[in-house]
């Protein structure tokens, strides 16, 4: 722990709950202390102290290019010259809308936010008021912010109605939220019989990004596609951290799957504090002052954000390269961890697709919540404090994808698996 992190988080406890701004942040599932950012550049993050670290979070993905890239910094000065905000509508806005519906497929018209949690709370109020029903069907593991709704597990069965998750939800919302279990369809097929004609909405992080990174098998997310067309029901993208990540088009241009609607988060700021959502016309003319469905917000649509994600995405939607990079990145560096912990004997399982992936200490094949947690968190945790020495700054929970960024390159890749076998040996002999 670096003294003037030390220092800093100390004070933070006075003033802020446990000291963080988001939970995760106080690295409470790996033990130790979080250290305290003041900048970053490229794939390098720097401590308050001065320590540099590759970054593999990137401020949880939106770092596609790496930090403080130079185009997007550079709307971002031109924009905060005519002031910060206007509560008003401005013409980058309207391009900006624009460039995310050429460029994600199932998106004709879309509402600016001001963060991901924001999406996804707006995008199940709209399914709720386009098809006059209650109930929404999540996935157990799949994170889709803070909003009531959400915050639900699927108690001791997997077909048996939510119980709340945090305190403050209320029993109501609980019975509305149903879950299931990523991947099993079966388990969709059975609890959609149950609750006919009550669905509306399912939502789904297309590729998981909050029980570590998870891939849906083949044919799944095909497979919901075709049930919610059947059965009416809302289908809902959550691409807060695919979105743009795992191609110019998201998760739904990777896989082949349109959804009705499609949420996303800070990616379209270029890193700073936006969302939005999206979807079909005809569901999105249900949004207010268009239709009776009511969302507002004073920063929607905040001038300096959209400068940011506006060049952002044109540098996304004019190098395909960059995706090609950023998959070659991926697979040479998961083929180095690999090798490192195959010559070490270890039990191990890395997912992987593009640029996100995440490392689990098991010898089970991770496919959904249940098989995540059999992941060594123990090991884990002294992995993390092992790489963060050895300076790798890796997401502070088992549970989270990390990303790479055009940033890193094979020189890099090469750094990262140094310190990933230097880290894993005294890992190994601190059990």
């Amino acid at each position: 722990m670096t003294s003037k992190s030390l220092q800093l988080f100390e004070k933070a406890k006075e003033y802020i709950p446990g000291g963080v701004n988001s939970p995760v942040r106080a690295f409470k599932a790996v033990g130790g202390q979080p250290l305290f950012i003041r900048r970053a550049k490229g794939a390098w993050i720097e401590d308050v102290d001065g320590n540099r670290y590759i970054d593999m979070i990137n401020s949880w993905g939106p770092m596609i290019l790496g930090h403080a890239n130079k185009q997007v910094e550079n709307a971002v000065r031109r924009a905060i010259k005519k002031s910060f905000s206007f509560g008003a509508p401005t013409a980058i806005e309207v391009e900006m809308a624009r460039l995310i519906t050429e460029m994600v497929p199932s998106v004709e018209k879309v509402r600016m936010v001001n963060s991901g949690t924001e999406a996804t709370m707006s995008a199940i109020r709209v399914a709720r008021g386009y098809t006059g029903r209650e109930k929404i069907l999540k996935f157990e593991g799949c994170y889709h912010g803070h909003g009531d709704s959400f915050l639900i597990s699927a108690g001791s069965g997997a077909m048996t109605m939510g119980v709340p998750d945090s305190p403050g939800i209320t029993k109501g919302t609980a019975i509305d939220t149903l879950t299931v279990p990523y991947n099993d369809i079966e388990a969709v097929k059975q609890i959609v019989a149950q609750n006919k004609g009550k669905i509306a909405a399912l939502i789904i992080e297309p590729v998981v990004g909050n029980m570590g990174c998870v891939l849906p098998h083949t044919g799944f997310l095909q497979k919901l596609r075709e049930i919610c067309s059947e059965e009416g029901i809302v289908y809902i993208f959550d691409e807060v951290m695919t979105g743009f990540r795992l191609s110019a088009g998201g998760a739904q241009e990777r896989f082949g799957v349109m959804p009705d609607m499609t949420t996303l988060g800070k990616i379209i700021g270029g890193g700073m504090p936006v969302g939005a959502y999206g979807g079909k016309t005809e569901i999105m003319n249900f949004v207010s002052p268009e239709g009776p469905v009511y969302q507002a917000g004073t920063l929607s649509g905040n001038p300096i954000a959209m400068a940011a994600g506006y060049a952002m995405l044109n540098q996304l939607r004019d190098k395909p390269e960059i995706y090609q990079q950023l998959d070659e990145s991926g697979i040479e560096l998961v083929s180095g961890l690999r090798k490192v912990m195959i010559e070490m004997g270890l039990n191990f399982t890395i997912n992987q697709i593009g640029s996100m992936y995440s490392l689990f200490f098991t010898n089970s094949e991770v496919i959904d919540m249940e098989t995540a947690k059999t992941s060594d968190t123990a090991l884990f945790g002294r992995y993390f404090k092992t790489m963060l020495e050895n300076r790798v700054y890796l997401a502070p929970s088992q549970f989270e994808s990390l990303f790479i960024s055009a940033a890193i390159d094979d020189r890099l890749i090469r750094k990262i698996v140094k310190a990933h076998r230097l880290s894993l040996e005294t890992a190994l002999k601190n059990a």
